[in-house]
C-alpha cells in the first residue's frame, strides 16, 4: 500500500472534491461533464444522509484522487441492512497504487461496524480489471438470481 493515501469519510466540507472526482467518474461512464450536476446530486445524498461517500487523499500532492459511495438497502428476508457499492473511481493516473483497495478496504468496514448483512456490486462487463479486484476481495458474480430495471 502506498503510504502517502488516506481515507476519510466526505462531509459537507469535501463537498467540492467529491463532486470533482464524480463528475470524472460520470465522464468514464461516457456522461456529458455536469460539475453543477455533480454537486447538487451529491450535496443532496449528503445532506439527506442517503449515501456514505469515502474519499481517498494523496497526503503528499494534497488532494483527492478517488472515491467509492455506498446506498443503504434492505432484505425482508434477511431483515438485514446491506449496502449498494455504487460507484467507485480513482483518478487514471492514480490507478494500479492500492487507491482502489482501500476504498475497498473502508466500504467493507463500514458494512460491518453498521452490522450489515453485506455489499453488493455491479461494474461493466467489459471492466475486467474491476472486476479482477472485485474477485480478489472475495467478492462473488451473482449467479443465482437474475436482475431487472425498469427505466421510468
Amino acid at each position: 500500500m502506498n503510504a502517502s493515501l488516506n481515507i476519510v469519510q466526505a462531509t459537507m466540507e469535501h463537498l467540492d472534491d467529491a463532486a470533482a472526482l464524480f463528475d470524472d467518474y460520470r465522464q468514464f461512464y461516457h456522461q456529458q461533464t455536469d460539475i453543477e450536476g455533480a454537486r447538487q446530486f451529491l450535496f443532496e445524498r449528503l445532506s439527506n444522509r442517503e449515501s456514505v461517500i469515502f474519499l481517498v487523499k494523496d497526503t503528499t500532492a494534497d488532494k483527492f484522487i478517488g472515491f467509492t459511495q455506498l446506498y443503504p438497502v434492505f432484505s425482508s428476508l434477511s431483515m438485514q441492512r446491506s449496502w449498494i457499492l455504487n460507484d467507485l473511481y480513482v483518478a487514471e493516473s492514480y490507478r494500479r497504487r492500492g487507491a482502489a483497495q482501500l476504498l475497498l478496504d473502508a466500504a467493507r468496514v463500514h458494512a460491518i461496524l453498521t452490522k450489515s448483512k453485506g455489499l453488493e456490486l455491479a461494474t461493466a462487463m467489459d471492466n475486467v480489471k474491476a472486476q479482477t479486484l472485485y474477485e480478489k476481495n472475495g467478492y462473488q458474480r451473482d449467479d443465482a438470481f437474475y436482475h431487472y430495471g425498469l427505466n421510468v
